[in-house]
């Protein structure tokens, strides 16, 4: 039970960094009908960036970790939902009307120019980076199996943070406006929104959802690694489209879904740390088989 339990505490917590990146897939699909692949490597560069400002921090002599682990994220959020603005305003919105491969190979050679920047250029960025372990350590026994007070303090923050959108989403003034823009482009124009405001809005948020994934798996495993956004991205993408791409509980239930499948990999699989990732996109392969549209579809388009 107590295994049982460890594994059931590890697959929380990756569904909830799964569902973060996930959330972000569905609101970029939801507002433009596009498909950012380079939204892994943004969230990549989010955990560099927040690494980066852990060094300044570091460098003009504050050590209260707390004030340091506000310094990361504001530092890393900011600039990473910047980005995520900057890519929709002089990337995506130029090719609204092209065919929808341009803009996939866009991003794809955007999120590629990233990461090999990120490589080439930070000082010793091909090798991993030691991230900060900057949350209490200890641990409580519950029932044979210890509870990390930072595994908790991270869960909680990042349920916090998928409730904190959800409500941005459903009952904001904002979030009616990039439900409306989701909804019918041309009469939220007429009903006076500012499209191309509520679309780098929607941008920013769904990179700043990710640079905070991304700050969570470095504190999670205490590593970063220029490489890290392909699988995240990728299994944040297929979390999304598992779910119902265009749908924010879709993509919040195939966070869990795709987490959860990794944890029974796991633990029912010989050899578990080397076929977890190929059983879980397995069974997700078989699922979007037998349901192309989504656990929770609610939206159909014929954009890629």
């Amino acid at each position: 039970m107590g295994l049982l339990g460890q594994y059931l505490a590890n697959g929380m917590m990756l569904g909830t960094m799964y569902a973060l990146v996930a959330v972000g897939f569905t609101l970029f699909f939801g507002v433009l009908d596009v498909i950012k692949f380079s939204h892994g490597d943004v969230l990549m560069l989010g955990s560099f960036t927040g690494f980066t400002a852990y060094l300044g921090v570091l460098a003009v002599g504050i050590v209260n970790p707390w004030l340091t682990l506000v310094a990361i994220l504001v530092v890393s959020i900011t600039t990473t939902a910047a980005l995520g603005a900057v890519i929709a305003r002089y990337l995506v919105l130029p090719l609204k009307s092209a065919p929808p491969l341009n803009i996939l190979l866009i991003t794809l050679m955007l999120g590629t120019a990233l990461r090999e920047a990120v490589r080439l250029f930070y000082p010793d960025g091909s090798n991993p980076k030691a991230f900060p372990a900057l949350l209490p350590t200890a641990s409580v026994d519950l029932g044979g199996f210890a509870l990390r007070a930072d595994s908790a303090i991270l869960m909680a923050a990042g349920i916090a943070v998928i409730i904190g959108l959800n409500l941005l989403i459903n009952r904001t003034r904002l979030g009616l406006a990039i439900r409306a823009v989701a909804q019918d482009e041309e009469t939220a124009k007429i009903m006076g929104i500012n499209y191309t405001m509520i679309v780098l809005l929607t941008f920013g948020i769904g990179s700043g959802a990710a640079a905070f994934a991304g700050i969570m798996n470095g504190l999670y495993y205490n590593e970063i690694n220029f490489g890290m956004g392909l699988l995240l991205g990728l299994i944040g993408f297929s979390a999304a489209i598992i779910g119902g791409l265009g749908n924010i509980y879709g993509a919040i239930l195939g966070g869990f879904l795709f987490a959860g499948l990794q944890t029974v990999g796991a633990v029912a699989l010989p050899f578990a740390s080397a076929y977890k990732d190929v059983f879980a996109f397995g069974v997700v392969i078989a699922l979007m088989a037998w349901k192309p549209t989504g656990l929770i579809a609610e939206r159909s388009s014929d954009r890629v």
